[in-house]
């Protein structure tokens, strides 16, 4: 019998009811695959349904393609067809659609996708290798290559894939559930990496813009917004050496240097007439940046958010693809490619990663199935008023689990040595930035966040244990206890906490015209009443340079030169300073103007001897640092700190030392007025000759070259507690370390 005596004598084998047919088509069916693909016909044999709105027709064939096996009759519903088959057996489908014929396997011909281990670990929060697993991944199945796509949607009715592929028709391939995860799931045959998709998603109160993959591993360049299916990341790594010896250099013992940049503005490509000037891609960037660093003798590099994020003003921290770096700089393998170069070259890499809140872009995150998914509800939870974006609720399984996957997404397949948590602070406390009234006590009516505390200490432990040696470093700007203290004694976890304190106090500092600087003398040595509460690193980064706040250079009072030698003499202070380094870029040259995202560096400024100097300076100060254990050993422990003189505020004179886990000193003097003092003297712990290492008023610099001829001999006069002392001539606005050499 044919189908379409079939059709005519009502057999409801055939035909599934009219109502089920009705919500097929209107898109609201909830389960598509109970209707279309093949279902027994109770013997031998096989009816076939497909829904393929403006198809002609559609004939079915074997497997092989080799033989005809009859064709699919269009019902009454317009692109609802169907046929019976005395014979059940693996098929295509040949569609004849008004541009042309397609021949492929009907994706609703495939069973259950992904396993019930991958739903379980999920719903979890507990599944580690999530990018593997959800979103699109390139797969064969049942000998036939595609992509299966999967998308976690709970409360959706329906959702679909949508793409070129099906001319963004959300009919075309609406998904399965599986429950209880509300995982939806569907393998579409013969579809290739570079494909662009979104989902179309049902909501309770209608269809809803199209959403971008949370899970998407590429996406297509802003301002668009697709995601796009990316190939499993296929590189050759060859930075073995590097990530063996990884653990080693992130002791907490080891120099820690940071470079902190924006890949997007801290060098543009000039292509002359025929091309516009653009920002560097990964290829660009390693073959330029590489070089630099190393001159620089920076030991790593830390990228503002690479993640891709619709708005570029954002700087990447308003970021939506948790999973994808962005398409500005170039594909997946081209960042890999770049991580490659830098550990090739002894750089590490350090990411910005942010997940304390997400923008609320339609295509993004925000209500992603018509519910505040991956957001709180309640807007005194989850919107952030200063930043207008949402805040992940990570007291939910499924974000928990999916934040900590992004992390280890990052330090696994692409080798990152370390992430830095952006906005920690906003995270641990209900109540950040808001006012009585407006924030959600947690269940023990106080101000901490409960959920975020756990997922920070859950994401230290796993980082320990699934990328041994990378660092996670907290950007924490308040007074929490325990931020790099171990989770096992109660703290959260971090290798080290951003030292915003230090910051403020000594830029504050640094900014006062040197005849008040008596008045402020403690803000500059405040930082060692707390230094080893925390394992710190010493942050100027880009937050300081931007919004008003003036270039670090324009931050400096007086003219032009003393606007230098302050800069010298501030970044000697931090380099000689307990704690590790990081420093924003353009800042090792003495940028003037404030730090502008939309295009380069001012690279020019460095044909002038001031600007070459304050570079030539920071990589001195790199390599000394490198060199000597007194600056970097100890860092963390009170007996690498020794102040000789923190009270001569009326001089605005500093004296440390730095010492070594053997006892070597290194003396630190600094002298932040621009009056020269000669025959200053300073105690120190040995006699002999003291060698001057580094004076930040040296010539080469282009300081006034005043100091003391290279060294100095201590005298048998007992000082400021030592039982030696030198006659220093302390240069002006200047900072000097010496280091005892023998007789």
């Amino acid at each position: 019998m044919s189908a379409s005596d079939q059709f005519g004598d009502g057999n409801h084998k055939l035909l599934p009811s009219a109502g089920d047919m009705d919500a097929l088509i209107r898109a609201e069916h909830r389960d598509p695959f109970s209707m279309l693909g093949p279902h027994s016909d109770g013997k031998d044999g096989q009816v076939i349904r497909a829904y393929l709105p403006n198809a002609l027709g559609v004939r079915v064939l074997s497997r092989d393609g080799e033989r005809d096996l009859g064709e699919l009759t269009m019902s009454d519903k317009p692109g609802f067809f169907a046929g019976h088959f005395p014979v059940r057996e693996p098929y295509l489908l040949k569609i004849n659609w008004a541009t042309g014929e397609q021949i492929t396997e009907d994706p609703y011909s495939f069973g259950q996708l992904l396993g019930e281990m991958d739903l379980y670990l999920f719903a979890e929060g507990n599944h580690r290798d999530l990018s593997s697993a959800l979103g699109a991944q390139v797969k064969t199945v049942d000998g036939v290559e595609g992509v299966r796509f999967s998308v976690w949607a709970p409360n959706a009715r329906r959702v679909s894939v949508v793409g070129d592929f099906n001319s963004w028709d959300g009919r075309r391939h609406p998904m399965r559930v599986r429950y209880p995860s509300g995982v939806w799931e569907i393998f579409i045959p013969r579809i290739k990496p570079g494909e662009t998709y979104k989902y179309e998603i049902l909501g309770q109160h209608g269809v809803l813009p199209l959403k971008a993959d949370p899970m998407a591993l590429a996406t297509t360049v802003p301002p668009n917004t697709a995601s796009k299916v990316a190939a499993p990341l296929s590189f050759n790594w060859q930075d073995t050496d590097w990530m063996q010896s990884r653990g080693d250099k992130h002791d907490i013992h080891k120099p820690l240097s940071i470079y902190e940049l924006h890949v997007g503005s801290w060098k543009w490509h000039h292509g002359g007439d025929d091309e516009p000037d653009r920002p560097y891609n990964w290829h660009e960037l390693a073959e330029k940046l590489i070089p630099y660093i190393k001159g620089l003798g920076f030991t790593h590099i830390e990228l503002m958010p690479i993640m891709e994020h619709p708005f570029g003003g954002s700087w990447g921290y308003q970021l939506l693809s948790q999973f994808a770096p962005s398409a500005r700089y170039g594909t997946p393998e081209d960042f890999a490619a770049f991580v490659n170069a830098c550990h090739q070259n002894d750089i590490g890499v350090i990411l910005d990663w942010v997940p304390a809140h997400f923008p609320t872009d339609t295509h993004g995150l925000a209500q992603f199935d018509g519910t505040a998914l991956y957001e709180y509800g309640n807007p005194q939870e989850g919107f952030h008023q200063d930043w207008d974006t949402l805040i992940y609720n990570l007291g939910r399984t499924e974000v928990h689990g999916f934040m900590i996957a992004s992390g280890l997404h990052w330090l696994k397949n692409f080798h990152i040595d370390g992430l830095r948590v952006d906005a920690v602070a906003s995270m641990l406390y209900r109540d950040y930035s808001r006012k009585a009234g407006e924030w959600v006590p947690n269940r023990y009516g106080g101000r901490e966040n409960l959920e975020a505390i756990d997922f920070l200490r859950h994401l230290n432990d796993v980082v320990a244990l699934e990328a041994p040696g990378a660092l996670v470093i907290a950007e924490e700007s308040t007074s929490w206890p325990g931020v790099s203290q171990p989770t096992q004694q109660g703290g959260l976890g971090f290798s080290y906490k951003w030292n915003m304190g230090w910051m403020h106090d000594t830029l504050h500092y640094v900014e006062q015209d040197p005849i008040h600087r008596q008045h402020h003398h403690n803000e500059l040595s405040f930082g060692l009443v707390y230094a080893w509460s925390e394992r710190f690193i010493l942050p100027i980064s880009h937050d300081e340079v931007v919004h008003g706040k003036r270039s670090l250079i324009d931050k400096m009072p007086g003219d032009r030169w003393q606007k230098f030698a302050n800069l010298r003499a501030y970044l000697t202070f931090m380099w000689t300073h307990p704690g590790k380094k990081l420093l924003f870029m353009g800042c090792e040259f003495g940028q003037w103007l404030e730090w502008n995202h939309d295009k380069e560096l001012d690279w020019h400024y460095l044909e002038y001897a001031d600007h070459k100097g304050v570079k030539t300076l920071v990589g001195d100060l790199n390599r000394l640092y490198r060199s000597e254990k007194a600056l970097y050993e100890q860092d963390c422990q009170p007996q690498g700190f020794q102040w000789v003189i923190g009270d001569d505020a009326g001089n605005s004179v500093y004296a440390y030392l730095r010492w070594s886990k053997e006892g070597e000193p290194l003396l630190v003097v600094a002298n932040l007025t621009p009056v020269p003092r000669h025959g200053y003297r300073v105690g120190v712990p040995f006699s002999g000759k003291w060698a001057e290492l580094l004076n930040s008023d040296a010539g080469v610099y282009a300081g006034s070259n005043i100091g003391n001829g290279g060294a100095v001999v201590a005298d048998d006069v007992k000082s400021h507690g030592q039982a030696f002392s030198l006659a220093l001539d302390l240069p002006p606005l200047a900072v000097v370390v010496f280091k005892p050499v023998g007789e």
